[in-house]
């Protein structure tokens, strides 16, 4: 018999209409994986999986591969037990336009086998090619872009290879200021695939062990020195938060002093705020700032995390998905630093309980200049059931559009995809056709990918803002720069940020819905960017456009 909390979420979900009987949705997909060109299947130990290492899946990496303009897609693939370093291999689909997508791994050199997970994307070597770091079980994996589609393998020379971690996810960002990019690793835990851990015990049914009672590792951090990298964990600080089971992490300035921070999210144990102190040096405050644990102080098996401005104060807040019979929690920013439990107030705790939550986005999806949210959800166990976990092994994905002040749940039975059940694990959210509205990937364990193509009408209700930053070359896209949007009296933020909704990378484009004019005359739409080292930038934006904004070294722009 199903139970009443399971009963009661599937209700909410089923309960809430998509809008006025008659009109169009007001965010609407279209599942185009058949045409899209990609007919990737991930690969994460065998099915049903056994051990915590094959329940993860792997990701997917946003990487402008061949410097054409649009986002390629990378995914790092996982192996079996059976050749743990023997997997079918990564996969890179170059974009053709048109939500079209080619396979080019063959010729991008990107002969990669290791079981893998997430992945970063950035220009570590400051000569203006997007490079591509690998997280894996065992020593991690650095490839440099040559800006044609081709990679080179330079982990070696590049300072890494000499782990022997079961890395999860990555994020790149200039954490000292010295204009180049730095990369924080989270680590999971201890696992030896040739001893595999002892059956576990869930509600009296046996189920894969861990992550209680395994031995967590302690996360990873390695300054950047023009390309070549030196592992600073223990001299920064990092190391004196308590190792944990580390799956995911954004870089971005969370305490409001200008400097990058890194909200970590951690399995089964409190979450990490590492606050920036200068100096590449970092203390661990997640406690007192409010987001290590629920408001019950509970700590959460913390998977995805997405950043947004939810409260519209201008400074980030985060929602963290976590295990069924749970609920999702959002850290909404008080002061500077700190953070309050504010998922009962958005409503985003509530229908979340009955999933198990992984990538998660903040995004305006109907542009109605205020941001959505998405995530994808899929169980662990292969014996869960409502019956016996009050949670199904398969799960639809969860859709809320905000209205209001809150977050209310989408249900259109005209979208097949939006109650499909998969064991969804990964995604990446960017406008990938560039008609303005932003589409999704979606990775899942042992799950064929999916490519939802967002089938938002107007054309010229949206604002698309790159940055090219040519006076820091090594950190050209901006990351740790906060973009804010100005229209009709109404400010919206984003952030450049590093890390990424789970196993995977952000987008570097700044996408900002604006709705339909108010009036005949349409208001001026201002873009503020406040770059990493705090100089800002305004200029005017077009409705409907795609706009770079560049930043000339300081000789250029005197005249110099």
């Amino acid at each position: 018999m199903m139970s009443a909390t399971l009963a009661s979420a599937r209700a909410m979900v089923l309960l809430v209409s998509p809008g006025v009987a008659g009109d169009p949705p007001p965010i609407r997909f279209e599942d185009v994986t058949a045409s899209s060109g990609i007919d990737f299947t991930s690969t994460s130990g065998v099915d049903p999986s056994t051990q915590i290492v094959e329940v993860k899946g792997g990701g997917v990496a946003l990487i402008d591969s061949d410097q054409d303009g649009d986002f390629d897609l990378f995914f790092p693939n996982g192996a079996t037990l059976a050749g743990p370093n023997c997997g079918p291999g990564a996969r890179l689909y170059e974009n053709l336009g048109s939500m079209k997508f080619r396979d080019a791994t063959a010729a991008s050199g990107l002969d990669h086998h290791a079981w893998s997970f997430g992945s970063a994307v950035g220009d570590v070597d400051s000569d203006g090619f997007d490079d591509l770091y690998v997280a894996c079980l065992g020593p991690d994996r650095f490839y440099r872009g040559l800006g044609d589609g081709r990679f080179v393998d330079a982990t070696e020379q590049a300072g890494f290879g000499r782990d022997r971690d079961f890395s999860t996810s990555a994020a790149l960002a200039d954490f000292d200021g010295d204009g180049d990019l730095d990369l924080y690793v989270t680590n999971y835990l201890e696992f030896d695939p040739l001893h595999p851990v002892p059956v576990a015990h869930f509600r009296g049914i046996g189920v894969i062990g861990g992550p209680r009672g395994l031995v967590p590792q302690p996360d990873r951090l390695h300054r950047n020195d023009g390309g070549l990298f030196t592992d600073v964990s223990e001299v920064s600080g990092i190391r004196t938060a308590t190792a944990s089971f580390g799956l995911n992490a954004l870089a971005a300035d969370f305490t409001g002093d200008g400097r990058v921070d890194l909200f970590v999210g951690n399995d089964s144990m409190p979450n990490f705020l590492l606050e920036n102190m200068g100096g590449l040096k970092f203390r661990e405050i997640g406690q007192r700032a409010g987001c290590a644990a629920t408001i019950d102080g509970a700590s959460q098996a913390s998977m995805g995390l997405a950043l947004g401005d939810v409260n519209a104060d201008r400074r980030p807040d985060v929602l963290v998905t976590v295990f069924s019979d749970d609920t999702n929690t959002l850290f909404a920013s008080g002061k500077p630093g700190f953070f309050d439990d504010a998922s009962s107030r958005y409503g985003v705790g509530v229908p979340s309980r009955s999933f198990c939550g992984w990538a998660a986005a903040f995004a305006d999806l109907d542009h109605d200049a205020d941001e959505d949210l998405f995530v994808v959800n899929g169980h662990v166990y292969p014996e869960a059931t409502a019956e016996r976990m009050n949670s199904e092994y398969r799960q639809p994905k969860l859709l809320m559009r905000r209205d209001g002040a809150r977050f209310v749940t989408v249900a259109d039975e005209s979208q097949p995809w939006l109650s499909q059940p998969r064991r969804d694990r990964s995604a990446v959210f960017a406008d990938l056709d560039h008609d303005g509205d932003i589409d999704a990937v979606v990775t899942g364990l042992n799950e064929s990918v999916q490519v939802l193509a967002n089938r938002h009408d107007a054309i010229d209700d949206w604002v698309e803002v790159s940055l090219d930053d040519l006076k820091t070359a090594g950190n050209r896209r901006g990351v740790g720069a906060r973009i804010e949007l100005t229209c009709d009296g109404r400010v919206q933020t984003r952030w450049v940020h590093g890390g990424g909704p789970f196993q995977s990378n952000q987008s570097s484009v700044a996408h900002f819905g604006i709705g339909a004019p108010a009036a005949e005359v349409d208001p001026p739409i201002s873009i503020t960017v406040t770059w990493p080292d705090g100089e800002t930038t305004t200029e005017t934006a077009t409705r409907g456009r795609a706009m770079r904004i560049r930043r000339l070294p300081a000789a250029i722009n005197s005249g110099g």
